[in-house]
């Protein structure tokens, strides 16, 4: 196993105790390969979400993706906000109000600096690591870069997404692997950090006192520390391609991939809430 990994300590979903999914009241979950299958948002997951909103569960999405994407996310589906580019932001729709609430790590000012250091560490990744490309929705983010490895470029060799890893670390950077793109951000934060900021401002929310009543939902590198952090953690079934590669493993596993997983873990919420 190499360092930093951790023994697995998967079980399936199914074996999550009723008591402890009685307890949940926020479903936290990744977006690619996680709600998505073979990069599709399938009527299950959404319906998922839908489902768990009439319930009272709140659902937000934690993910790498940019701020446009975002906006649209917090505006149009059934969510209590999103979390954008691995902890950069998020935003929350009001509906009432019917305003955008945007709350970012840092100021417009540093975003621009760190976007032209990021400008020019792309053009040294894309001539170090042939086949990569800058990511196709890079023209929406506002703090970080997405390479891509797999997403609309032929599949790179693992050895090749670990150079890219380690070029933005050589820069100062620091760099996250999902299951599409390399993400790469100048910058103290990541995804937990602006998980625990909008708990606090979104809902008076204390996380280190109230993860009982949380689960993450995720499949992929970038998504172990939420699964390190919280005890109701849960990696869709094709989080085992990432086997001996997580820091942090999730406590508990679906036995579908991707969206399929999502409605899974979903399932298991409802029949708590049905005995209820």
């Amino acid at each position: 196993m190499e360092k930093g990994t951790v023994e697995t300590r998967m079980q399936p979903v199914s074996a999550f105790p009723l008591a402890d999914r009685k307890q949940i009241r926020f479903v936290l979950t990744d977006i690619d390969d996680t709600l998505t299958t073979e990069g599709l948002l399938e009527a299950c997951a959404y319906n998922a979400i839908e489902r768990l909103a009439s319930m009272g569960i709140a659902v937000i999405p934690i993910t790498g993706r940019p701020a446009g994407w975002c906006d649209h996310i917090a505006r149009m589906w059934p969510v209590e906000g999103v979390v954008g580019e691995n902890g950069a932001m998020y935003f929350r729709y009001d509906r009432s109000e019917r305003r955008m609430l945007r709350r970012y790590s840092k100021t417009p000012e540093q975003r621009r600096a760190d976007r032209e250091k990021l400008g020019k560490l792309g053009e040294q990744i894309l001539r170090e690591v042939p086949g990569c490309a800058i990511a196709a929705d890079q023209a929406y983010r506002e703090a970080d870069l997405a390479i891509d490895f797999t997403e609309d470029v032929p599949p790179l060799p693992q050895e090749a997404v670990d150079r890219i890893q380690e070029l933005f670390e050589q820069a100062g950077a620091h760099a996250k692997i999902s299951s599409i793109h390399v993400n790469g951000w100048f910058g103290e934060y990541d995804k937990l950090t602006m998980t625990r900021i909008l708990f606090e401002e979104a809902f008076g929310v204390d996380l280190d006192l109230h993860r009982d009543a949380i689960v993450f939902c995720g499949d992929s590198p970038n998504d172990a520390p939420m699964f390190g952090y919280f005890p109701n953690s849960v990696g869709v079934a094709n989080v085992r391609e990432f086997s001996g590669r997580l820091s942090a493993e999730p406590r508990w596993v679906t036995d579908r991939r991707g969206g399929g997983g999502f409605a899974e873990l979903a399932d298991c919420l409802f029949a708590a809430n049905d005995r209820t």
